[in-house]
């Protein structure tokens, strides 16, 4: 039934499971969805290119597909970069490689959750969404939101995320010119090589001289991130064109390395998030009470190991996004059950 049934049918109760909280912590005004929490968890597909014991030629050859199971897809478990505890070689002698641990290759899938955390009741899970593992965890952002915003019946206010949500559409979409509080607290990746920015009241990004540097062009760009959008290169405000580039070095306050080649450039896009990614205060009480919120997926996700989330004895994609969505309900209605009881104790 697993394989046959569509997911909606599956999803209409973990919806419902939802809304039967919601009317729950409301009859104790309670309110629900105003902080919400993204993560992912990995599913490892019941396949011999997972067991480390079988022999099989080109295990992670992503051109060739298990015969075990024809929806799955082969992705990484990125890990961060970890220097060794020896001592560091010399420039001239490269690291080894296996002193530097990139992540885990898997056959499988992807699931990733909104989760609300309800003070002094606990967390339930608000929106689920299960791909092949070859899916980057920013692709769940946008279908999962969508998900919330049809459940809670408003946008929330506030989101947390880990580093691998640092984009600049997940700080434009919380944010808010009515609501200054509103925000995303997402920890800084440093893409792209810039560790900070600053930026003058009108958006412009500030050279090392300390000027404004304003803007050359924009253009579309469909290729750098999942989302279409505007991008502008910003460039050395004493560039004009058909100047040498003499006068570029002779103007430049700082005498800047890059003088000599037609100023300081930056490329970014024009979105206000991209600099709500530099101007956010990551050290502020404000972002470490939303952020320690995260903590809700992880228990979400505990949970649903124990329910044998991780390693599914189903063989397609079909059968394995039904079983998910069902662990998750099953949670949400132990937290429901969980909630009327320490209600009619305290009645």
């Amino acid at each position: 039934m697993l394989r046959t049934i569509p997911n909606q049918i599956v999803q209409f109760m973990l919806t419902d499971s939802v809304r039967l909280i919601r009317q729950e912590l409301a009859s104790l005004n309670v309110s629900t969805g105003d902080c919400v929490s993204l993560d992912t968890k990995h599913i490892l597909a019941w396949v011999k290119e997972n067991n480390p014991k079988a022999y099989v030629p080109e295990r992670f050859n992503k051109l060739k597909q298990p015969l075990g199971d024809p929806d799955c897809r082969l992705g990484c478990k990125r890990k961060h970069n970890r220097q060794s505890l020896e001592p560091p070689t010399p420039t001239k002698n490269p690291v080894s490689a296996k002193t530097v641990a990139v992540g885990e290759f898997y056959w499988g899938y992807g699931s990733g959750i909104i989760v609300v955390k309800v003070p002094m009741w606990g967390e339930f899970v608000l929106a689920e969404l299960t791909q092949p593992f070859d899916k980057s965890d920013v692709s769940y952002f946008f279908p999962l939101m969508q998900q919330t915003e049809q459940k809670l019946g408003f946008r929330p206010r506030f989101g947390t995320f880990d580093a691998a949500f640092d984009a600049f559409y997940v700080y434009e979409y919380f944010h808010r010119p009515d609501d200054p509080e509103a925000f995303a607290a997402v920890p800084f990746s440093e893409k792209g090589g810039y560790k900070t920015r600053q930026f003058n009241p009108q958006g412009l990004p500030i050279c090392e001289a300390g000027l404004a540097m304003p803007l050359l062009f924009t253009y579309t760009d469909r290729t750098v991130t999942i989302l279409e959008h505007e991008r502008g290169k910003y460039v050395c405000p004493f560039f004009s064109k058909g100047v040498k580039n003499k006068f570029v070095k002779q103007n430049c306050p700082i005498h800047h390395k890059n003088a000599r080649k037609g100023g300081c450039t930056a490329t970014m896009p024009t979105s206000i998030g991209a600099r709500l990614r530099y101007s956010l205060d990551r050290h502020s009480q404000a972002y470490k009470e939303i952020y320690k919120q995260r903590s809700a997926t992880e228990r979400i996700n505990s949970q649903a190991v124990s329910l044998g989330i991780e390693r599914p004895m189903l063989r397609n994609g079909k059968a394995i996004a039904n079983i998910n969505t069902l662990i998750y309900t099953l949670i949400n209605l132990r937290f429901l059950q969980r909630l009327r009881s320490r209600l009619q104790e305290e009645s």
